[in-house]
């Protein structure tokens, strides 16, 4: 582990980060939040579920924010003019104390070439700026989650900037026309002297700050998995234990061979594949398995009320830097819901709990599934510990600390 993931470890354990927080506990400050790639209603849609909705929920709460200014990313012209129209079904609760920017542009998408996206990226720093401004925002923190903003964006306005990096956006294929970008976006902020919050401490190596750094992993909400036990979906009822649930999207992170020699050695484990599939070609071999299921998304109550009445889960993904890279929700909210999980060794995934088995690769999964099964449903003053433990707002405080610090 780099020197960076050891002053991230320090800044998240020791008395003095500690103390940090505290200070500030009686003097609010402002906030300016940008997320990276999706917009408020693209949030809202999916449930405030993944970490910047979080993080954003987060802000709108905390005594510790004053005033807070939540950005889109850019959108065409057209389409934010049409967003009373399009967006209807969510709005956005702006008061005295929250407000909300949606920049618009005449471009589609962002340009790849460095000169075209540095002048993208200023532009949306003075349309923040302005806005901020507009609002009486008193040097206020830009905490973004958007890499081009962190790198690009001059944010002389702010009183500093701090990047929340959920994955190593340099690692992702969908996005590899933007690796150019986000390779410089690294290294600015890396040389800015900038804070670093991120998922994992191999995200924080990749991107080297000199700045403060800390890793802040994935959580969970606790009124989500707290209460009583609900009711299984009608359709995860019917079909027969044990089941294996693996949660996600089913595209290229998930080893899909390793499910098939999961569903041919273990026949009798019925292997339930929950998630949207943007390409149905890429598990149409699985289709032939009478022991795999594939589930398209459901909604937030239903997804909790399918893992807490599993037998099993899953962390079945390929061996690459994005995976490397991450801090995995999934694994969080599996704890959260009291079932053994199976997962290949990964970086983020170690030491999470010892309810999580790793192995080297999913083609192992078969040779544990046994003994992950033999652990049964967690005990249930252990599972609200981990739930007490891994909660988003303990999280987010630390990032917020640091934003400020």
């Amino acid at each position: 582990m780099s020197d960076h993931a050891d002053a991230s470890f320090a800044l998240t354990e020791d008395g003095a980060g500690s103390d940090a927080a505290r200070a500030v506990a009686h003097a609010p400050s402002d906030f300016v939040f940008t997320f990276s790639y999706e917009t408020y209603a693209d949030a809202v849609r999916r449930g405030m579920m993944r970490p910047p909705d979080r993080i954003l929920s987060s802000l709108m709460r905390s005594r510790e924010v004053r005033r807070l200014l939540v950005a889109d990313p850019f959108r065409r012209l057209p389409r934010v003019a049409a967003s009373p129209l399009l967006d209807r079904d969510v709005r956005f609760p702006a008061d005295d104390r929250i407000a909300y920017l949606r920049p618009s542009r005449l471009l589609r998408e962002d340009p790849v070439d460095l000169d075209g996206v540095a002048a993208q990226y200023a532009r949306y720093d003075r349309l923040l700026g302005r806005a901020a401004a507009r609002r009486g925002l008193q040097e206020p923190h830009l905490l973004t989650t958007n890499p081009l903003v962190a790198g690009f964006a001059p944010a002389d306005w702010a009183s500093g900037t701090t990047f929340f990096a959920r994955d190593d956006w340099l690692s992702s294929p969908a996005r590899q026309s933007y690796w150019p970008a986000y390779r410089e976006a690294y290294r600015r902020i890396g040389e800015s002297g900038r804070s670093v919050a991120a998922v994992s401490a191999e995200i924080i190596d990749r991107i080297a700050p000199t700045g403060p750094a800390m890793v802040v992993p994935n959580g969970v909400e606790p009124d989500e998995w707290l209460g009583l036990l609900p009711a299984a979906p009608a359709w995860f009822a019917e079909i027969p234990g044990p089941r294996a649930v693996y949660v996600g999207t089913l595209d290229s992170r998930l080893d899909v061979p390793g499910i098939a020699d999961l569903a041919t050695r273990r026949p009798e484990l019925q292997v339930v594949l929950l998630g949207p599939c943007p390409d149905p070609g890429y598990v149409a071999s699985l289709e032939r398995f009478p022991n795999v299921h594939i589930h398209p998304s459901v909604a937030r109550a239903e997804l909790v009320a399918t893992l807490r009445n599993a037998e099993l889960c899953l962390l079945a993904h390929r061996r690459t830097p994005l995976t490397e890279a991450m801090s995995p929700l999934k694994v969080y909210e599996y704890l959260a819901a009291g079932v053994p999980v199976v997962s290949i060794d990964l970086p983020p995934v170690r030491d999470i709990d010892d309810r999580v088995l790793l192995v080297d690769s999913v083609g192992d999964f078969a040779d544990v599934v046994d003994d992950a099964l033999d652990l049964g449903p967690a005990r249930e003053e252990l599972r609200i510990d981990f739930i007490a433990a891994n909660s988003w707002s303990a999280r987010h405080e630390m990032v917020f600390a640091l934003a400020r610090a």
